[in-house]
């Protein structure tokens, strides 16, 4: 995952400002780095590119806190919690401050929460998203987390030590004075030194010191699990996730390296296509195929069928002209109808008035109750027959007339 690492100045910033940058690929190696105006930054490539944004360690102050039970990350108390808790250690009005919450708090437990002035971290965002680059993540530059270790940084003029482990970040001008200020560390513990400052450090430390760039440390900043966009500043956060999420559906669709995977996306359309194709013709077929057969026995049935517009409707009327041709009695019959209605009557009912038309009977005045017409209903239906109606006319018919 490509990314531009972007160190914020202390210093009030503008358009014309130069920014201190680094850049990697894949998130672990140190690529190009250098100074330059906001507008000229180079961009980060590839899918899931970002640009991470890291506080110098002057701008943050830490501080513990014991989160209250029932106040969690993502609750809308927790900055009027925060607030109360820091209270009494801030220097600064509270509402003129950004506070971030370390990540993985628990309520009931102690954490870290870093602080910085708000409105220069707005300020300084600002400007790098009217210059296109959007940060998508905000780090510090030094965090109260990992194994105990010393860093000297800064110029020859003002070098500062910064002291850090999991109890905390100390940062304390590297002099005579404030040696003692410092932590002691295990002699295993790492002991780092900018180029501009080793042998300062190495004289005042007495030891020797590994050196290490400012854009190697900004790369360890950029993977920390910290992430300051929180508060007011999480809605603009998630609306650069998002932004960057585009940015990748992008890159999928118009990238080199992901060329045979569209290849492939499209050959496993088109397959899924000439599939549906084929069998949908292979269905169409078969039901041509029984089409075809209804119409055969239809003319082979009755010769004198020389058009098929709706074979089973004609094949049921020749049928039906053929049983009154010859006599042989239909369930459609008037006396066929009156038999099953007789049958399936409550003793003693008897209609007042019937009506036959086309295979259909009516029956009237035979005031039957609604849990009786459904018991006549319910009694016909084994014979083959279906009666509707109310207390006042019942209707029977056949099930294929229905």
């Amino acid at each position: 995952m490509s990314s531009l690492i972007v160190f914020l100045p202390l210093t009030p910033a503008s358009s014309a400002s130069e920014w201190s940058y680094a850049l990697t690929p894949d998130g672990r190696t140190l690529g190009d780095h250098g100074k330059s105006p906001a507008a000229l930054l180079p961009l980060p490539r590839g899918a899931g590119a970002e640009v991470v944004a890291v506080v110098p360690v002057q701008a943050l102050a830490w501080h513990r806190v014991d989160l209250p039970k029932g106040i969690a990350p993502g609750s809308p108390r927790l900055r009027a919690a925060l607030e109360g808790l820091l209270e009494e250690q801030l220097l600064d009005e509270p509402d003129a401050l950004h506070l971030a919450l370390q990540p993985g708090a628990r309520a009931g437990e102690p954490a870290w929460v870093a602080t910085c002035d708000r409105n220069w971290l707005r300020s300084t965002l600002q400007l790098l998203e009217a210059a296109n680059r959007p940060v998508t993540r905000i780090v510090p530059e030094f965090a109260p987390e990992g194994e105990a270790a010393l860093v000297v940084i800064g110029e020859p003029e003002e070098p500062l030590a910064v002291a850090t482990s999991e109890a905390g970040v100390l940062a304390l001008p590297l002099d005579h004075g404030t040696l003692a200020l410092l932590p002691a560390l295990p002699e295993e513990a790492p002991r780092l030194a900018e180029p501009a400052v080793a042998a300062l450090a190495e004289q005042m430390l007495a030891r020797k010191l590994a050196l290490q760039q400012a854009p190697q440390r900004w790369l360890q900043s950029a993977r920390t699990r910290w992430d300051l966009a929180q508060f007011d500043f999480a809605s603009s956060a998630q609306a650069r996730a998002l932004k960057k999420l585009a940015t990748g559906w992008g890159e999928v669709l118009r990238g080199a390296s992901w060329r045979p995977a569209r290849w492939a996306a499209v050959v496993l359309l088109a397959a899924n296509l000439v599939g549906l194709n084929a069998y949908a013709w292979k269905e169409r077929a078969s039901l041509e195929g029984k089409r075809a057969a209804v119409k055969r026995t239809l003319t082979d049935t009755f010769p004198q069928v020389k058009v098929v517009v709706d074979a089973p409707l004609q094949m049921e009327r020749e049928v039906q002209a053929l049983r009154q041709q010859t006599g042989t009695a239909s369930p459609r019959d008037l006396d066929a109808l009156l038999a099953a209605l007789a049958a399936a009557l409550p003793a003693g009912r008897t209609p007042s008035g019937l009506e036959y038309s086309a295979g259909e009977l009516r029956a009237t005045g035979l005031a039957l109750g609604s849990d009786e017409v459904r018991d006549v209903a319910t009694r016909l239906k084994p014979l083959g027959y279906v009666a509707t109606g109310d207390s006042q006319k019942l209707t029977v018919v056949t099930e294929d007339v229905r």
